[in-house]
């Protein structure tokens, strides 16, 4: 299915992710549900391969959101360049037999959202410059969209924000260079995806989210681009990192301005989401799920340990994995759970923040330091002392991971939707 529908994207000259979203919508004005792309965020192998198995299941496309902290010609934390990344996901799909449509993207494309460009203090030039090769890389590699998101500056004064005109223009300089790059070497067409969820509150404000999209609009008349206008627009809609439930109305206002510009809303940060099944009915084109997995896969990881420890107290493994204590030092080392710190938290002594918090910076902090040799290793042993037992531990990972994926696949009405395409 995945080949017949390339070959039907090649023939009408446009990106995998428009056609998917032109059948929705058609498929809508024939009577059909509503429906919302799902896009895991890829921050794990085990992410991956539960993202495909639950696809497979439900028969429905897939999409791999990943920013360039997890995926990059550095290898991110996933120790994956985008070459790799599209050969992993491929190799993991043949292995299951999964045929349906895989969507490919790079999520939080920008000046300084890659972590290493705040951590080096890369100017201005020097940010952008690493952006368009990145995006050059993902081009190459086979990448299907790229999110556009220059909403992010480091230059700027405390409280400062950001001007819209600002990220416009940064917007389609960047989506300019892609299409430049794009045609230059003959590679076909790709999706875009643009986003300023960060700026003066996020774009639930309704005059700054119809001028960032009339400021586009011209830019890319201006460049005799406007073949590429974004099939979608990141906006806030009522999630965040410490909020869960999804505003429906905002949802529905932006929808329809955005609808005028022929593209769809897209939200991020939907993980935990409580009522995930108004997004389809708000007429959301897409979401994206990230964290939700790496807790999970943590989740899935202490259920084996409780496992192990029960096996090891019957004398029926000789020695344990160590597996959460090992989780838990690399995480507090890498000192990557200050960045989801609240103001009133202590950055400093990790352990002086509540427990609960302590538990949940080890949950989402797990997929920064998944590929540490020392955690490799520990993981390795544990599955080891698990299956040798007759358990299959990488089932019970997955499954825990699957479940949750599972939920957003039927709330966005995806199930048996590859039969339609």
């Amino acid at each position: 299915m995945n080949k017949e529908i390339r070959n039907k994207i090649k023939e009408l000259n446009i990106g995998l992710v428009d056609y998917i979203l032109q059948r929705i919508d058609e498929l809508q004005k024939n009577g059909d549900k509503p429906r919302t792309i799902f896009a895991a965020c890829p921050n794990s192998i085990s992410v991956i391969k539960a993202s495909l198995r639950s696809a497979k299941r439900c028969n429905a496309p897939i999409k791999f959101a990943a920013t360039l902290n997890q995926v990059d010609i550095d290898g991110g934390y996933t120790n994956f360049n985008q070459e790799e990344f599209v050969k992993i996901i491929r190799q993991e799909a043949t292995a299951i037999n999964y045929t349906g449509p895989i969507m490919i993207a790079v999520d939080h494309g920008g000046p300084w959202l890659k972590d290493k460009h705040r951590q080096q203090n890369l100017s201005y030039k020097e940010a952008m410059d690493s952006v368009k090769k990145s995006f050059e890389a993902s081009i190459v590699a086979g990448y299907d969209l790229l999110h556009v998101d220059p909403t992010i500056d480091i230059t700027l004064k405390k409280g400062e924000i950001i001007d819209i005109e600002v990220v416009a223009e940064r917007t389609i300089e960047l989506i300019v260079h892609a299409e430049n790059f794009r045609k230059k070497h003959n590679y076909p067409p790709i999706s875009y995806e643009v986003g300023t969820e960060e700026v003066h509150g996020g774009l639930a404000n309704y005059q700054v989210f119809e001028k960032f999209l009339k400021l586009l609009k011209e830019g890319l008349i201006k460049h005799k681009i406007d073949y590429v206008f974004p099939a979608l627009v990141v906006a806030k809609v009522g999630t965040d990192l410490h909020t869960t439930l999804f505003d429906k109305e905002v949802a529905k206002e932006v929808t329809a301005i955005c609808r005028n510009y022929g593209s769809v809303i897209k939200g991020h940060y939907s993980d935990n989401v409580d009522n995930p099944e108004d997004y389809p009915l708000s007429g959301m084109g897409g979401a994206n799920v990230g964290p939700e997995f790496t807790e999970k896969e943590y989740e899935g990881l202490m259920e084996l340990a409780q496992i192990e420890e029960e096996l090891y107290n019957k004398n029926l493994i000789v020695k344990k994995s160590n597996i959460k204590k090992i989780l838990w030092n690399h995480v507090i080392q890498s000192n990557r759970w200050q960045k989801w710190l609240s103001p009133d938290e202590n950055p400093k002594d990790f352990y002086k923040n509540t427990p609960q918090r302590q538990e949940w910076l080890i949950k989402t902090g797990c997929r920064y330091i998944w590929q540490n040799p020392e955690v490799i290793v520990a993981r390795k042993i544990l599955y080891e002392n698990i299956n040798r037992n007759g358990y299959d531990a990488e089932f019970i990972v997955l499954s825990k991971i699957e479940q949750a994926m599972d939920k957003y696949f039927y709330s966005f009405n995806l199930v048996n939707l590859n039969d339609k395409l």
